[in-house]
């Protein structure tokens, strides 16, 4: 039996608005993730803060739960063959800055600046469960496999 592993990611506001979301699901999808639960939300400050808590007390941060709770957010939880989905999924939404992230990347292509960078990806395992279980239930990710029909 294949290992499989999952992660987190929540396309931020400026993306939504900007109409990307299918563009980066897509890109997500074509790169060997799977959709195991897809919701679109909206973060109070308080959810945003505590979201972000790690960055309490940077320069940034206001700035940051401010954008957060600007638009709609999407949230999903990501799985994919193998034991490296939160370093795959970092690869390819590229680095915070979007002028630094590689040609390819989510981020290069609808990142504006190190805070509108278009996406989040956690950054382990055990981030990404704690992070996820503030948007899902366990009863909303799903473990049915599918394959459409061409």
């Amino acid at each position: 039996m294949q290992t499989t592993s999952r992660t987190f990611t929540l396309i931020k506001p400026n993306a939504v608005a900007a109409g990307a979301t299918g563009k980066i699901l897509d890109r997500l999808i074509a790169d060997g993730f799977r959709i195991r639960a897809l919701k679109m939300d909206f973060l109070s400050r308080n959810r945003a803060a505590r979201f972000y808590t790690v960055h309490r007390g940077k320069p940034f941060f206001e700035d940051l739960v401010r954008f957060m709770t600007s638009g709609a957010v999407v949230a999903a939880v990501l799985e994919r063959d193998g034991e490296r989905a939160v370093e795959a999924l970092r690869t390819l939404v590229g680095a915070t800055d979007p002028a630094r992230a590689a040609a390819g990347t989510i981020r290069r292509e609808f990142g504006e600046s190190v805070t509108r960078n278009a996406i989040h990806a956690s950054d382990s395992p055990e981030n990404a469960r704690e992070e996820w279980s503030r948007f899902f239930t366990p009863d909303e990710i799903t473990e049915i496999d599918y394959t459409p029909e061409v």
